[in-house]
């Protein structure tokens, strides 16, 4: 796959809780992250055919987990859950041949809610898409330093 995946396809970002998994997505320019949709968790089979759906007819070519560090660096138990996540994902049919990429998501669902907060959106409409808000927070952060690191020249995506 290489490079080329990237550039011809889109990235899609989760946010991977316990209850639910929030689901973004770039446009095909790489440019703006967009929030797409909220799973609620259930069995693994049932969750991994959501994603297998969105990667195929949205035609996903890199998957991007956040990764719920401490404050401190650390990884905890959250860490070590979405790590699982994505060893599980990696060996799935269909997604053997999609990178899959870890991105320091630390304060996002905070800055998620705020920005929320501020823009006086009710409790109750901000649970139900702060993850997927949260995702698109992660998947811009993710596109923004790809077009900072590589300036025009997308052959030099880090990843």
């Amino acid at each position: 796959m290489g490079i080329k995946a990237i550039i011809d396809k889109k990235i899609m970002a989760l946010d991977v809780g316990t209850k639910t998994i929030g689901v973004a997505l770039s446009d095909r320019s790489h440019l703006i992250a967009t929030p797409y949709k909220l799973i609620a968790r259930g069995k693994w089979a049932a969750d991994l055919e959501q994603l297998r759906i969105i990667v195929t007819t949205e035609q996903i070519g890199t998957i991007i987990l956040g990764l719920p560090k401490n404050m401190d660096g650390s990884e905890g138990p959250k860490c070590q859950s979405v790590r699982q996540f994505a060893r599980n994902l990696s060996i799935a049919p269909g997604f053997t041949e999609i990178p899959i990429h870890f991105w320091d998501e630390r304060l996002s669902t905070a800055a998620v809610e705020r920005d929320m907060i501020g823009r006086d959106i009710s409790r109750a409409k901000r649970a139900e898409t702060v993850d997927m808000a949260a995702a698109a927070y992660i998947l811009q952060g993710v596109l923004d330093h790809l077009r900072f690191k590589a300036g025009d020249d997308k052959d030099s995506y880090p990843f």
